[in-house]
C-alpha cells in the first residue's frame, strides 16, 4: 500500500487544517496517510517517503512560516539526494501581497533542485478569494489522486 505523507508548515493553523483535508481525501481512497508538522520531520526521512504532499502558508512578506523555516534551512544545508522522492505542493497566501504563495514556491524550488519529482500542479489558495481553503484542498487532492499509483 502506498503511504502518503502530508507535511505542513503553518503560523495560524490553516495549513494544518488543509493538510488534514488532503489526508482525509487520500484516506477515503484507501491510501495510508501520515500527517506531520515540518518541525517533526527530519530531512533524512524524505528519501524513505513514497509520496510527500507539502502544505505551507506564506508568512509576512513572502516568508516561510516558523514551523517550515528550519526544515527548509536543513534542506539547503544537508542537500540530500531526493531523486526518488515524488511530491505535491499546496500553498496558502493572499493575492494582495506581491509575494503571493511565495513560501510553497520556496519549498518546491528546493525540492526540485535536490532531484525530487513533482506530481501535478502546485495548488495556490488565495485568502482574498471567496473559495474556502478546504474546498480547494479537497478538489485539488481528488485531481491529484488521478495521478497517483494505486
Amino acid at each position: 500500500m502506498t503511504v502518503v505523507h502530508v507535511l505542513y508548515g503553518t503560523e495560524s493553523g490553516n495549513a494544518e487544517m488543509v493538510a488534514d483535508d488532503i489526508a482525509a481525501a487520500f484516506g477515503d481512497q484507501g491510501y495510508e496517510t501520515v500527517t506531520a508538522e515540518l518541525t517533526d520531520v527530519e530531512v533524512s526521512d524524505l528519501a524513505a517517503m513514497q509520496i510527500a504532499v507539502f502544505v505551507s502558508s506564506t508568512y509576512g512578506e513572502g516568508g516561510l512560516p516558523e514551523t517550515a523555516a528550519p526544515f527548509h534551512d536543513a534542506l539547503l544545508t544537508e542537500r540530500p539526494d531526493l531523486s526518488g522522492v515524488r511530491f505535491a505542493a499546496f500553498g496558502l497566501g493572499d493575492s494582495i501581497y506581491e509575494t503571493f504563495n511565495n513560501a510553497i514556491e520556496t519549498i518546491r524550488t528546493a525540492l526540485l533542485e535536490l532531484g525530487a519529482e513533482q506530481i501535478g500542479t502546485t495548488a495556490k489558495h488565495d485568502a482574498a478569494s471567496t473559495t474556502p481553503a478546504t474546498e480547494l484542498a479537497d478538489a485539488w487532492a481528488r485531481e491529484l489522486l488521478t495521478l497517483m499509483p494505486a
